[in-house]
């Protein structure tokens, strides 16, 4: 699963609605819509406000590289 699926599979775990998500984190409906659908890149900040009210946690980690 992409980041999106995941955001949306726990956001309808939780039985929240696009609507309810947009007014609970202050992202746009729009942009919901748009990310859920794979029409979107979100930024760092929208991602965080988003998982931070489907109570998951976003991890960034660097790849090891062959240098």
């Amino acid at each position: 699963m992409n980041l999106s699926q995941e955001l949306r599979f726990r956001r309808e775990q939780l039985g929240v609605t696009q609507e309810y998500l947009a007014d609970l984190s202050g992202i746009g409906l729009r942009t919901i819509k748009s990310f859920e659908s794979g029409k979107a890149n979100p930024s760092l900040e929208t991602l965080t406000k988003l998982s931070e009210v489907l109570g998951m946690e976003l991890v960034l980690a660097i790849r090891k590289t062959g240098l």
